[in-house]
Formats: structure tokens, C-alpha cells, sequence
């Protein structure tokens, strides 16, 4: 038979029976979605993750105190943020320097043991640029705010403390003196601990706060070709003395690592679509094998008009392509569809990689050859005369 002739008698079993031809590629259809889906949504959040990475820089180093031989929280030299810029490749450092006794209150008449997790930190004026930070609200601190009591909020500290918009009329309590809120930052994927911050001029740290100036972190960016190597000497330049309490990390490594434990997640979620997609396999060779006991008086009637048992295997065999196939592409534009809903909800580029939708069809023609070659040898074994016979 011609190929064309192939499809038309595979067909006929499809047309006769629509609902268990539906149910049947149904199952397949859940497998093909689920692992496209799976692959798409994670290939999205991979894009958005490059995305951030490529806007915010992933040449951003930290220099963090640790904690000495025996136990105690580290500092850092007075002059650590002058050394580390003396590191040729850095092109920009800036600090922070945590205030322990300023505790952050929205009114004088909050209980004291209730501070919402805020951190007082003194800021220099260049932190902004240098974390590649972005307001939602107001202004960031400059020259002269930050001489006064002026405060820029993280993102989660203002949802805390209930403010919504920065201005001269909103106003924290921090340390027992009211500072204005001049800003509010969007939240700091590569800063993650200013997001539940109040943040000070580091003059105002010092008169109003009585801050030592000691910084407890100093972020630097390096060259983008140099950034291991600038990495690798950081720790010594910022504290000579005692450079084993000193950490240094890349947070940008930080995002790469929430990621690949989601690939780790991803490969649970796509052993779950194969299971879902053997399920819808076995349904097929069910479906098959109920049409070959349902239909014998016609695979005799077709034997005994000349048809050989080539032609009944290669009719029953293209059946469960052709259902297997209808299951696989719908189930590959349901993945699709999922994917794109999905990444649009979160704001993420679409990205459906060709290799999972061409594999996931690949795939249901495979289980559907499977499927359906025991059914079609049955089905050419029969003889004229038994399957005639058959009630």
C-alpha cells in the first residue's frame, strides 16, 4: 500500500471509535505536556536568570568579617575599603556597617521586642551604584542627606514597617531618633540583606548613632576578565593581619546554585511526565488489543478480499502511530501553551526548546510503534476462517 493508503486505513479504526481514541491519546498527551512543560518552564527561568545576571553584573564580590579563633565575631580594619581599592582591576567598592543597638521601630509606641527582623546598616553614598540598586519609592541617599537623619528602606524592611511611598512626611524611629524615609529600594538580588535593611548616611551612622565606622561589608566590582583573581586576594587586602576571618563570596554564584537545585527539582518533575508518559503508552496497547478482539470479523472479511498478513499488521501498527502521534502533538502544543501562560505570569521571556518538543513526539512514535506491534502481529496471525467464525 501506498503511504497514503496506509494513513487512510489506519484511520478507520480512529474514526469508528472517537471517545476511546480520544481517552487513549489523552494519556499520552499528559506525559508529552508534562515534560515539555517541565523543560520549558525551567529553560524560562534559566533565561530570566541570565537576564538579571546580565543587567545586574556578575563581576560583584562581597568582603564579609567572620569570626575569630575563638568563636567571636570578626572586624574589619578601619582602612579596608581604601586597600581593596588599591587593587588594580576593581573599579568600584563601597561599604556597609551594621549599627547592632539601632534597633528600627515604625512608632515610639511599638514594644521593643518587636523588631520585625530590620537591621540598621550606615551606607556610603556610592552603594548604590556599585550593587547596581533601583528605587521603588523616593530618592537614594547623597552628600548631604546623608549627614542628617535620613534613611532609604529595603524592599521587605518597608513592607514590615507598613511604608508604602518615601517622603518628607514619613518618618521611622531608629535607635530612639526619627528618621525620615527619603527612599525605598526594590529588592537587591545580588544584596539580598538590604532588602529587610534601614539604611544611613555614614555620617549620620556617626553623630546620630554613635557608629565606630568600622565596615562589616564591602562590596566590590572587578573587571569582568579578572574577577577570579581579584577574588583570590581580597580576603588578604582587606584585613592583612588576620585574613582567615574574612569571607569573601560572589553572589552571583548564590543565584546559580538556587538554579541548579531547581534543574535538581526539574528532573524529578520530568521522571514524573515519563511515568505519565509509559502510563499513556500502556493505554494505547490496551486500546489496541481490545480493537484487534472487536474487530476480528473484519480483519477476516480483509484476509479473505486478498489482504496479506503484511497489510493487516502495517493497517493496525499505523493505528497506534497515528494515535500515539495525535497524543503526542497535542500533548506538545499543551506544553507549549502551559509554558508560555506560565513565563508570562512571571515575567519571564518564553523559551520552549525545539529538542523537547521534536524529542517528546519522537518519543510518542516509539511508545506508539511498541504499543500497537504485538496487537498487529496478533491481528495478522488470525486466519480467514477463524476470524470469520468469531462471534
Amino acid at each position: 500500500m501506498r503511504p497514503r493508503d496506509v494513513v487512510k486505513v489506519g484511520a478507520v479504526g480512529l474514526r469508528t471509535r472517537p471517545l476511546r481514541a480520544f481517552l487513549s491519546a489523552l494519556g499520552i498527551a499528559i506525559g508529552i505536556a508534562a515534560m515539555a512543560g517541565v523543560v520549558g518552564i525551567s529553560s524560562s527561568s534559566r533565561a530570566d536568570l541570565d537576564r538579571t545576571l546580565a543587567s545586574l553584573g556578575t563581576n560583584l564580590l562581597t568582603v564579609s568579617a567572620g569570626q575569630t579563633m575563638t568563636g567571636e565575631e570578626a572586624r574589619l580594619p578601619l582602612s579596608a575599603e581604601a586597600m581593596v581599592d588599591r587593587i588594580n582591576p576593581v573599579t568600584a567598592v563601597s561599604a556597609t556597617g551594621r549599627l547592632k543597638d539601632a534597633k528600627v521601630y515604625r512608632t515610639d509606641r511599638i514594644p521593643e521586642a518587636e523588631t520585625g527582623g530590620i537591621g540598621t546598616y550606615a551606607a556610603r553614598v556610592d552603594l548604590y551604584s556599585t550593587i547596581g540598586g533601583r528605587l521603588s519609592s523616593g530618592t537614594w541617599l547623597n552628600a548631604a542627606t546623608g549627614r542628617y537623619p535620613a534613611t532609604v528602606l529595603g524592599a521587605t524592611a518597608a513592607e514590615r514597617l507598613g511604608v508604602s511611598r518615601a517622603g518628607p512626611d514619613t518618618k521611622v524611629l531608629i535607635g530612639g531618633r526619627w528618621f525620615t524615609v527619603v527612599g525605598i529600594l526594590r529588592p537587591a538580588p545580588l544584596a539580598s540583606e538590604l532588602d529587610t535593611a534601614a539604611l544611613v548616611g555614614w555620617g549620620a551612622a556617626r553623630s546620630e548613632l554613635g557608629f565606630d565606622g568600622h565596615p562589616t561589608t564591602i562590596y566590590t566590582r572587578a573587571t569582568d576578565a579578572r574577577v577570579e583573581s581579584v577574588q583570590a586576594v581580597l580576603g588578604a587586602t582587606a584585613n592583612p593581619e588576620a585574613p582567615n576571618e574574612v569571607q569573601v563570596s560572589r553572589p552571583s554564584d548564590a543565584l546559580a546554585a538556587k538554579q541548579a537545585a531547581g534543574e535538581a527539582f526539574t528532573g524529578l518533575l520530568l521522571g514524573l511526565g515519563a511515568v505519565a508518559l509509559l502510563v499513556g503508552g500502556v493505554g494505547v496497547a490496551n486500546t489496541m488489543v481490545i480493537s484487534v478482539l472487536e474487530r476480528r470479523s473484519e480483519i477476516g472479511l480483509r484476509r479473505s478480499l486478498g489482504a496479506t498478513r503484511g497489510q493487516i499488521r502495517t493497517q493496525f501498527l499505523s493505528e497506534s502511530l497515528l494515535l500515539s502521534g495525535l497524543g503526542g502533538v497535542g500533548g506538545a502544543l499543551l506544553g507549549a501553551v502551559v509554558t508560555g501562560g506560565y513565563a508570562m505570569y512571571q515575567g519571564w521571556p518564553t523559551v520552549i526548546p525545539p529538542w523537547a518538543v521534536a524529542g517528546g513526539v519522537a518519543a510518542t512514535f516509539a511508545i506508539g510503534g511498541l504499543a500497537g506491534l504485538y496487537p498487529a502481529v496478533r491481528a495478522s496471525r488470525l486466519s480467514p476462517t477463524e476470524a470469520l467464525a468469531a462471534p
